[in-house]
């Protein structure tokens, strides 16, 4: 294969898939489905409109009151998909969080088949990867709690000794795993794996951006080694990165917009992308992109894009393959960014066939086939960095990459993906297979 085109790092705008409205109607959730097939977003109108990977607007159906008499005055404050993408669960003002069932096709019948009634008004909620059963919500109160699906009961994680009102919730990046940002700002962890719950940090101001990434890789790792972090920010114009490992979470990386910008304001939210290695938060008419530096392994800000007229961001939310960013505001407008960092155009001598290789963080890019649209995403799990000129197309199928110490590869037509310790002891030079073994 050749390159016949490239690309700069770019946050592109791509189109408004819900216009702002004339007054304030908030964007109060945005959740894009783990197969990137569905794009979620509600306003204060609770109305839940629902977008296809296109942008193009599917399907909407209103929100019910917590009692079926009862006022139509709540918000939603949480909405996440199910790691099967057919279930959205929303947690809802008047104490309540409701699980709809989608199905897997547009047009298949919606049904509530869970629901969560609570003593106090729910304030976050959150669906781990790794819980396809359980879900994670937390209340006014100062508690983080689980629903079980199977059950339909819901039981305490872990409780604020003050009670403290949880402002955001946020998953691990492995799935199993929670934390809370709370008024006070402490910033509370919980893992499934062990079940228990440790106070890791206070943070100077509420954390309303809350997000949990994963630690920049080691120069020598074959596997994310360093642990994870948690991002805060909130009213003081920082962005603070913990160490998400141990009690009293030290800051590893700050951010001080105030000291920078005389014009910066606060934060509001904030998103990992699905690899833990891209971060975006919002402000007001304007929102950042942080993303780690394979090189130095720190994060960096990487683009800062201000929009008049936006108001505040209110939520943020990434497609899984990281090509994509979502944003709602405070006139109900959403608006999808392309999110591409380095973009190439492959074409085969084989057949000429073209591909378009996007890199969406430094260890991952999604490979499509202009043809007919056929696509995978391929991620290193080590965190390590992806030699650019190592992606090659064999076979007008088969899709091949490495880092300095692995090699990895991709099926087009089954989208099966893998990643194996290089055995080559030559780190530039590119692994080779045969790809014709079969037709011999």
């Amino acid at each position: 294969t050749h390159a016949v085109q490239a690309a700069a790092m770019q946050l592109r705008y791509l189109n408004t898939v819900l216009p702002p409205d004339e007054g304030i109607k908030k964007v109060t959730a945005i959740a894009w489905s783990p197969n990137a097939k569905r794009l979620a977003a509600v306003t204060t109108d609770r109305v839940v409109q629902m977008f296809d990977d296109s942008g193009a607007k599917r399907d909407k159906f209103s929100t019910k009151p917590a009692q079926s008499d009862g006022p139509k005055n709540f918000v939603v404050r949480g909405m996440a998909f199910s790691p099967c993408s057919t279930k959205l669960a929303i947690g809802q003002s008047d104490n309540i969080v409701f699980v709809y069932k989608l199905g897997f096709e547009w047009g298949d019948k919606k049904s509530i088949c869970n629901k969560f009634l609570q003593h106090h008004p729910v304030t976050a909620l959150a669906w781990p990867a790794g819980r396809a059963g359980e879900l994670a919500f937390a209340t006014a109160d100062g508690k983080v709690r689980v629903g079980t699906l199977k059950t339909n009961k819901a039981s305490t994680l872990y409780a604020h000794p003050e009670q403290s009102y949880v402002v955001a919730l946020a998953s691990s990046p492995d799935g199993n795993g929670v934390c809370s940002g709370h008024l006070d700002g402490s910033v509370y962890v919980f893992s499934f794996n062990s079940g228990t719950a440790t106070r890791l940090t206070t943070h100077p101001c509420a954390p309303y951006g809350l997000a949990w990434g994963v630690a920049p890789a080691t120069s020598d790792a074959t596997t994310h080694t360093g642990g994870g972090v948690i991002a805060c920010a909130g009213a003081d114009k920082k962005l603070v990165f913990y160490d998400s490992r141990g009690e009293g979470g030290r800051a590893k990386q700050t951010f001080d917009h105030g000291a920078d910008d005389p014009d910066a304001r606060e934060f509001s939210c904030a998103a990992f992308c699905a690899d833990g290695e891209t971060l975006a938060v919002g402000s007001f008419d304007a929102f950042f992109v942080y993303a780690v530096d394979p090189r130095r392994r720190v994060f960096r800000l990487v683009t800062k894009k201000h929009v008049p007229n936006l108001y505040t961001v209110s939520a943020l939310a990434w497609r899984k393959d990281g090509s994509q960013l979502a944003l709602g505001a405070l006139r109900g407008n959403v608006d999808v960014y392309d999110a591409c960092v380095r973009r190439r155009r492959l074409t085969t001598r084989r057949s000429g066939e073209s591909y378009d290789v996007a890199f969406t963080s430094h260890a991952a890019f999604v490979v499509r086939r202009l043809r007919d649209d056929a696509k995978c995403i391929l991620r290193s799990k080590s965190g390590l960095e992806i030699a650019e000129d190592s992606v090659a197309i064999k076979r007008d199928r088969y899709v091949v990459a490495r880092t300095h110490k692995t090699v990895l590869l991709a099926d087009l037509e089954t989208g099966l993906v893998s990643e194996a310790p290089s055995l080559s002891t030559t780190s530039d030079k590119a692994p080779s297979f045969d790809f014709d073994a079969d037709e011999r």
